[in-house]
């Protein structure tokens, strides 16, 4: 796949479509006629904060109520589940009026999401752990946020926790009354509150800041291309068969997840199409290394680099530069291993082939790749818990130090 950069961003069109020449990052063009508001309109999200959760996040860090709020959280999973008791009444005033679907969601496209998410799980657990998780760290504002965060010095908490949002998301239960998505879709965007409270707070994170505050809606879409926009991509790359009603489940799914973060209509794309032009506007050509980013994924690939998952450091690398490219590989002082390399490169798409029955013939290293699946799915699910055990909590204070 070729290298997503501000220089080379050719190569991932013609890899991916995604994406025709770009230089520096432009002034927000998109318009919200490819939206769901589907009014034509330029609206900058990265403008776009979330006042209501913002405020009830910053009552909550002035009244102390944080402890007393993770505490009743542990008793609110399941979608079904009422409101805990526990928490402040102006936190259970506001989760009253967002703890639910939109008017818009259809109930029948979610269901064919969670066939979805269970059919392709395995490729999911590549694209989004390998591939998306360590394109945040080139990422340069949520590089940044993650680092300074409390969460950026217990990464293998953090990770589970990131984790959680998309295996809940990708739950074959994830809407119905047993799953989780929508509490935790809730919780997540309580957190995004409860941060930008905390990070200009930060001496850090402020040094390098170009917001006044972070995780703005544009901010938000951001991530959803680098999870979404990319996985969708890289399934057609692959060869992956995807029916048009299954192309536009997994949309729906995210549409309807996105406005659970608090992302405005006029900003969510209506299509696939208007996905992949929202990305290429605002994803690819912000990529670039950060000192902090550099840090994250470090730590991340560590977690995977391990003799207990049998993953070998070179394997691990080379698939990051298989997804991601060989600019950011670089960018990662990620060792080359040309064994593996040419394996992966080879291989990996024969592997696919085996597995969706359109190659009877198993490559020789087609056991490597079983292994990376179960490596990295012991790595998310097993983090001496399952990811419904690791809790969705808000932070209290930014790093240490920071």
């Amino acid at each position: 796949m070729g290298s997503i950069s501000r220089r080379r961003v050719l190569s991932l069109g013609a890899a991916l479509g995604l994406a025709s020449a770009a230089a520096a990052p432009e002034a927000w063009a998109w318009s919200s006629a490819g939206s769901l508001a589907g009014a034509d309109e330029v609206t900058d999200p990265f403008q776009v904060w979330g006042p209501e959760p913002d405020a009830v996040a910053a009552r909550l860090l002035a009244d102390g109520a944080i402890p007393a709020v993770n505490e009743a959280w542990r008793r609110w999973v399941d979608n079904a589940d009422p409101l805990p008791s526990g928490m402040p009444g102006y936190l259970t005033s506001y989760l009253q009026k967002v703890n639910r679907l939109p008017s818009w969601a259809d109930a029948g496209k979610l269901a064919a999401s969670e066939r979805y998410y269970k059919r392709l799980a395995s490729y999911l657990f590549v694209s989004q752990s390998i591939g998306s998780g360590i394109m945040s760290t080139v990422i340069p504002r949520e590089a940044r946020a993650v680092y300074w965060s409390a969460g950026g010095a217990n990464m293998k908490d953090r990770a589970a926790k990131t984790f959680t949002f998309g295996y809940d998301l990708n739950s074959a239960t994830a809407w119905q009354p047993t799953g989780h998505f929508v509490v935790t879709a809730n919780k997540t965007r309580l957190v995004h509150s409860v941060v930008r409270n905390l990070l200009p707070q930060s001496a850090g994170f402020m040094e390098s800041a170009d917001q006044p505050k972070p995780i703005s809606n544009g901010d938000i879409l951001r991530t959803f291309h680098s999870v979404a926009t990319y996985t969708h991509s890289n399934l057609l790359k692959w060869g992956i068969r995807l029916s048009a009603a299954e192309k536009e489940a997994d949309l729906h799914a995210w549409q309807v997840a996105l406005h659970l973060l608090g992302v405005q209509r006029q900003f969510i794309p209506a299509t696939w199409a208007d996905a992949l032009a929202q990305a290429e506007h605002m994803l690819w050509p912000d990529l670039a290394p950060t000192r902090e980013g550099n840090s994250l994924a470090e730590t991340l690939l560590g977690y995977v680099s391990q003799p207990t998952l049998g993953l070998a450091t070179g394997f691990v690398n080379e698939f990051v530069r298989f997804l991601l490219g060989d600019e950011v590989g670089d960018w990662l002082n990620l060792r080359r291993d040309w064994a593996h390399a040419a394996l992966i490169r080879i291989e990996w798409p024969l592997y696919v082939a085996f597995r969706e029955g359109t190659s009877g013939v198993l490559p020789g290293s087609g056991y490597l790749f079983d292994q990376a699946l179960r490596g990295i799915a012991m790595l998310y699910l097993n983090n001496g818990t399952s990811p419904t055990q690791t809790p969705i909590t808000l932070p209290a204070a930014n790093r240490p130090g920071g």
